[in-house]
């Protein structure tokens, strides 16, 4: 701790000498969307929700997806928060709705706060209409979005998709990866092989890896050998999975959190992010930085304030690509 400061304070203190918060994942698009009317969808299965959102998307003009993006935004900017990465809906349904709001976002406000976009590919990247918005909005976005589950049975070609894409533009690659808090899931492990296969290491971050933790000690620590091997990144979202629903199925004891305590003495940059905020995926989620940090923190018991402030940084910073 810092001069007799509480834990609380020194870890602040760390944050904002160290130029404030980084936000490394979120869906500003989508935040603030939640209605009396959509409310009731709140409990549904995830990959329900990746068509329940379709509703939302079709109705949402540029100016009320601007709205939602803006008043995110300034929520950031009044906690300090330097920087921010945000996925983007650019589909069929949205169509490029989103990327004009999000233009006008960096416009307005990128001398503000540095934004980095990324494509969420929430129709996946094989069908042909999905593929269309997806090549569309890979020339926009500073980050190529992934969601290897929304191609289910041909998750190797929607990597090898993404990462040649990102290759072929310079930029970097966040795909979402063990969602699902069980030990059939391997995403992480695939994704950090096929980063090493395409020679993408450095350029690319697993968001959430959840799963990983579901799996034996064993695995997991060749994994972070495996993680280190392709210079992979990852992200938490803390509150986004803390409320996983439990199951009857057997796994080592853990809770449905990113293994942060794990994943850093390993040596694997590691960030965090809010996710979505008030929609139907979070319905609770204000956005709040402290109190993603404050969840994680607890949910892994790890209290290294350093680390931890450098999870709220630096190391976003460096999953997003931008150098100060």
């Amino acid at each position: 701790m810092l001069d007799n400061m509480s834990p609380k304070d020194a870890v602040l203190q760390k944050i904002k000498e160290k130029g404030g918060w980084v936000n490394t994942h979120a869906h500003l698009d989508r935040a603030y969307s939640l209605t009396k009317d959509t409310f009731s969808f709140t409990n549904s299965y995830l990959k329900e929700k990746w068509h329940l959102v379709d509703d939302m998307k079709r109705n949402s003009t540029v100016d009320v997806i601007y709205a939602r993006m803006e008043r995110a935004i300034n929520h950031f900017l009044e906690q300090g928060a330097q920087a921010v990465g945000t996925f983007i809906d650019v589909d069929e349904v949205i169509e490029d709705r989103s990327i004009i709001a999000a233009q006008r976002l960096k416009e307005n406000y990128g001398k503000d706060i540095e934004i980095r976009f990324a494509n969420q590919v929430l129709k996946g990247v094989i069908d042909p209409k999905a593929k269309h918005w997806f090549d569309l909005s890979s020339d926009f976005v500073d980050i190529i979005g992934g969601l290897p589950a929304k191609d289910f049975g041909r998750e190797d070609e929607h990597l090898d998709i993404l990462l040649s894409t990102a290759k072929s533009k310079g930029k970097l690659v966040h795909v979402h990866v063990d969602q699902f808090n069980t030990d059939e899931e391997k995403e992480t492990e695939q994704l950090a092989r096929k980063t090493i296969e395409h020679g993408m290491q450095g350029k690319v971050t697993a968001v959430h890896s959840i799963s990983v933790a579901a799996h034996p000690k064993k695995y997991r620590m060749e994994l972070y050998d495996l993680i280190k091997e392709a210079d992979m990144h990852v992200i938490s979202c803390p509150t986004a999975w803390i409320d996983h629903n439990r199951t009857e199925r057997l796994a080592p004891s853990h809770n449905s959190m990113t293994p942060v305590d794990e994943m850093i003495p390993a040596g694997i940059c590691v960030a965090f992010g809010t996710d979505n905020i008030n929609d139907i995926y979070k319905p609770f989620s204000d956005g709040d930085l402290w109190t993603e940090l404050r969840v994680m923190l607890e949910a892994c018991h790890y209290y290294d304030v350093e680390k931890l402030s450098d999870i709220a940084t630096v190391n976003g910073l460096k999953v997003l690509g931008i150098e100060k």
